[in-house]
């Protein structure tokens, strides 16, 4: 199925749509702030079901996005004093952040070999929605197979995954076709400096300007 989710009325009637679908372990396409995504429930069965829909070797990780700050602490997720200066600074907006904690509320599959998880507080004001509306966070890797770009829009997503997406066990929310936008901005704020694993969106000047020290 897929449905639209760009105006405001079409977001209000995809969110319960949605809510089911993750609820019964369903997998989603969805437009985010930078490229079309792909996620699921943070459980371990939809994890594994995930992985297996993105083809990602095991052992690799996807990220979070969460609706707040306090959405991300509720699960337990620790925000070092760097990590605080930045989500400050910069959610929501497209900086991930891999943080310590979750333990006994988020699956293992979640956590990077430093330990930690990746999560976002996503500016796409409809996912927002979404994830708030849901009361839990959704999980996200870019709508590609490795090794190919993220899928621009709902068109392509529907000729890469024909065979899930007829077989419902993929839902795509159509927010139109998105531009060639840098990924997310990853930093690792698990150990005492923050680390910058990855510049995207927010390049390492505009962090420092914001954060100082605090910055990688």
């Amino acid at each position: 199925m897929i449905l639209p989710f760009q105006g405001e009325s079409e977001i209000a009637e995809a969110i319960p749509i949605v809510g089911a679908h993750l609820a019964r372990g369903g997998l989603l396409a969805y437009p985010t702030e930078t490229v079309y995504g792909l996620g699921s429930d943070p459980t371990e069965p939809a994890l594994d079901a995930l992985a297996r829909l993105k083809g990602r070797a095991p052992g690799k990780p996807f990220l979070l996005l969460v609706a707040s700050r306090l959405m991300a602490e509720e699960w337990g997720l620790d925000f070092s004093a760097s990590a605080r200066a930045l989500s400050h600074a910069f959610w929501p907006g497209p900086l991930t952040l891999v943080l310590r904690g979750g333990e006994g509320r988020l699956p293992d599959q979640l956590r990077g070999r430093e330990g930690g998880i990746a999560v976002r507080h996503t500016s796409h004001r409809g996912i927002a929605r979404l994830v708030s509306s849901v009361g839990r966070p959704l999980t996200s890797t870019s709508a590609n197979h490795p090794g190919e770009p993220p899928a621009p829009g709902p068109d392509r997503l529907a000729e890469i995954f024909r065979e899930e997406l007829a077989r419902g066990e993929l839902l795509v929310l159509d927010g139109g076709v998105l531009g060639n936008v840098p990924p997310s901005t990853l930093v690792d704020c698990t150990g005492v400096m923050p680390r910058l694993v990855r510049e995207g969106a927010i390049p390492r000047p505009e962090l420092r300007r914001a954060a100082g020290r605090l910055a990688p």
